[in-house]
Parts: C-alpha cells; structure tokens; sequence
C-alpha cells in the first residue's frame, strides 16, 4: 500500500476514534440527577392540591400523589408512607384489579410515560418509552395485562389534544383505540368497565373544530362517552348543561359518577346506568378544568369504595369520604412528611441599559426629494443616512423621544 494512502487511513481512523470517544464521553440527561446547584428542603403538611388518588380493591389502601411524588395511606388515614420520591414528577397512581401493582405517570424517563411498581414501591418498571405523543392517565384493563392510557398530540395553535391507547405491560408500540377528530379538542380521562368491553372517557365537545377562549361552563363543554372494546362503536353516556368530566365507575359497574358544573360549583354526581337516573351527592369539590386545557385531566382521580356505597375523593386541599346516598362527608385525615429537592432556576447574565447597541428594527422611514438620503426612526430618536451604503447620525442631540420625520 502507497504510504500516503496508508497515513491517510490511519488519520481517518484516529479522528473516527477520538469522535466516538467524544460521542461516548456525552453523558445522558438524568432527570432523577440534573446538573446544576440546589436545596433539600423538608416540611410536614395535613392538605395538598390537585391530589390524583385510587383506592385498593380491598378497601383498605388509598394511593395518592403529592407534589410530584407517591404516597400510600390507611383507608382510616394516618400517616402517609412515601412510595415513589425524588425530583421526577410521578402522578396519578393506580392499583392493578388484583391489587398487587400501581402504574402511574412518570417523566424519569425523559418525558411523560407510564410506569408500574409493586406497591411497596419496589421495583419501577417503564412500560411505554414515547419521546414526543407523550402520555398518562392510565388505567388497567382486566387481568392486569395491559394498560389504556391518554397519549398527547400537539397543536400549532393550541396545546393540543389526545387520544386513547392500550399497551401490554411488557412495553411495544400500542394499539390505538380513539382517533382525536382535530388538534384542539381534548379527550381523556379513560376509566375500564369492570367486564373489561368499554372504556368511559370525557370529550370537549363544543361546537367548532377549534378551541374557544370563551367558553361557557354551564352549557356544555365536555362529555362522557364510551368506547366499545367489542366492536369499536362509540356512544354518548351523559352531558347537557353543566358538561361531564371525570368518569368513574363503581366496582360492579352499575353506577357512574363523574363531575359536572353548577353555575360557580363543581359538583359529584352519580348516575345509575341502567335506568339513566343521575343526581348530584356533594357541591363543594374544587374547581373543575372544563374552561382550560386540561391535559392531565379535568378533575383529579377518584375512585368508589369496594362496597359501592362512598367515594373517596380529593377537595379544598383534603381526602374526602363521601357518601353516595345522603351525600355526607367525612375527612380522612393524613400526614405527610414531605422531602423536595429545590434546583436553582437558570440565570443568563443580561447587560439591560448597554451604552451601544445594533438597531435591529427601524421605522418610519423616508427619503428626501433628491433620493439621496434616508431619514428614519430607531431607538425614539431620529437618524440620518446617505444613500445607499452611509453610515447613520443622529439628526439632533436632545434627549427628548423624536419621531415621524416628514
């Protein structure tokens, strides 16, 4: 072999080496470990907002989320025991039907994708691995072999909408069961009829194909519909004014509550659905998300107690017993010890008042009669140029705003 062609090959393999040394050396962004400075903090609270929670087959266990982290309580309360921490967000914790396994959403991977651990927490496994159509919500089919879960699509004009999914608990692509109708009308919040045929979800069926700022939340703006697993027909289960959010049905699968709008209060319903009876059990939940975007779901999760005759619910900061038939409350107490890490937020040093700068944007320009100069606005003051490549001067030397020179 020539010897230039030989010290040619052994260049282009040292440069391959050293870029795949350098690709190597790149570490991979850990959410669980950012870069960057931070805080422990620690405090001891009795309330939380927004509270996703589920409620074990046994009756006997609530699961629930706190400011990004899992939790776990007696049905009578007590003292939270922590299950999931740390700086991921992980939300909307549920139990499998056999009890044995929590999935909940959780972005340590990257982004937004659904997750399960046995429920003491130990042994977190990601099941969906989407970079982008990111997901949540997910609740378990029968027999616990596969989860159906929201996936996000974004819009260019709004945040976008979603679509229902299944997956099998050992991960792969999914199966698509609902078709999003535009980029802007949200659908979510699926919940699993306990024979495993339908899955009940909410949908933002106002009129139009985009979304409204001004929408009025005691018409009707969502809708709980259900999905045939059978023969993939959908159907409307209730709405009309007020709207539906929030589907949940009772462990036998013969009564529906869900959360409707009455004027300024979001209220508990519950509809029998065999007869269409609905009626309202409790008026002083927090406020429902029907008017916004509401990716993560329009109402935190709730779920009926085994026996079918109280809802456990979040409200006003408390985990709530309510009872379906006289409409009574009583909290269940909790206390959590809470461990956030705190980063410090990025901070990019900015000279705000420089002595010189570039004009990126002029206004008001005109040219005089002979077309050999330009006089023009930029910065509140009034310039000067000759035509076509001089240098610009200001026209006076006050400090007063000058403009629109004519």
């Amino acid at each position: 072999m020539h010897k230039f062609y030989l010290l040619t090959l052994i260049l282009s393999c040292s440069a391959v080496s050293s870029f795949s040394q350098k690709k190597e050396e790149k570490k991979k962004w850990d959410v669980s470990n950012p870069p960057g400075t931070y805080k422990d903090i620690e405090f001891t609270t009795q309330e939380g907002t927004w509270m996703d929670l589920d409620v074990s087959p046994d009756g006997k266990t609530i699961v629930f989320d706190l400011l990004g982290d899992i939790y776990s309580l007696p049905i009578t309360g007590g003292e939270a025991k922590s299950l999931r921490t740390g700086v991921p967000s992980e939300v909307q914790p549920r139990f499998s039907t056999d009890g044995k396994k929590i999935s909940f959403t959780s972005d340590a991977g990257g982004g937004d994708n659904i997750w399960t651990m046995n429920t003491d927490g130990s042994q977190a496994h990601q099941i969906t691995k989407e970079s982008f159509r990111l997901l949540n919500n997910a609740v378990w089919m029968p027999g616990d072999q596969y989860l159906i879960a929201r996936k996000h699509y974004t819009g260019t004009r709004s945040l976008g909408a979603g679509e229902l999914w299944m997956y099998h608990i050992s991960g792969g692509e999914g199966t698509r069961l609902t078709k999003r109708k535009n980029d802007q009308q949200d659908l979510g919040e699926p919940c699993i009829s306990p024979d495993g045929k339908y899955v009940y979800y909410s949908e933002d069926i106002s009129p139009g194909p985009v979304f409204r700022y001004n929408k009025d939340p005691n018409g009707e703006i969502y809708a709980i519909k259900r999905y045939s697993l059978e023969s993939g027909e959908t159907e409307n289960v209730t709405g009309g004014n007020g709207g539906a959010v929030r589907p949940q049905l009772s462990r036998d699968g013969k009564m529906l509550a869900f959360v409707k709008r009455v004027r300024e209060k979001s209220v508990l319903y519950v509809q029998n659905l065999s007869t269409g009876e609905a009626w309202p059990v409790y008026d002083e939940l927090s406020k429902d998300q029907q008017e916004t975007w509401a990716i993560f779901g329009v109402y935190s999760n709730f779920n009926w107690m085994p026996d079918g005759k109280s809802i456990i619910i979040w409200a006003k900061g408390k985990l709530l017993r309510i009872d379906v038939t006289g409409g009574t409350s009583q909290n269940i107490p909790f206390t959590v010890h809470v461990k956030q890490r705190i980063y410090d937020a990025l901070h990019f040093e900015q000279e705000v008042a420089p002595a010189q700068f570039t004009a990126k944007m002029i206004r008001q320009a005109i040219t005089s009669p002979d077309e050999k100069t330009l006089v023009f606005n930029a910065a509140g003051f009034l310039w000067k140029k000759s035509l076509p490549a001089g240098v610009p001067e200001r026209i006076s030397s006050g400090t007063d705003f000058e403009y629109e020179p004519f």
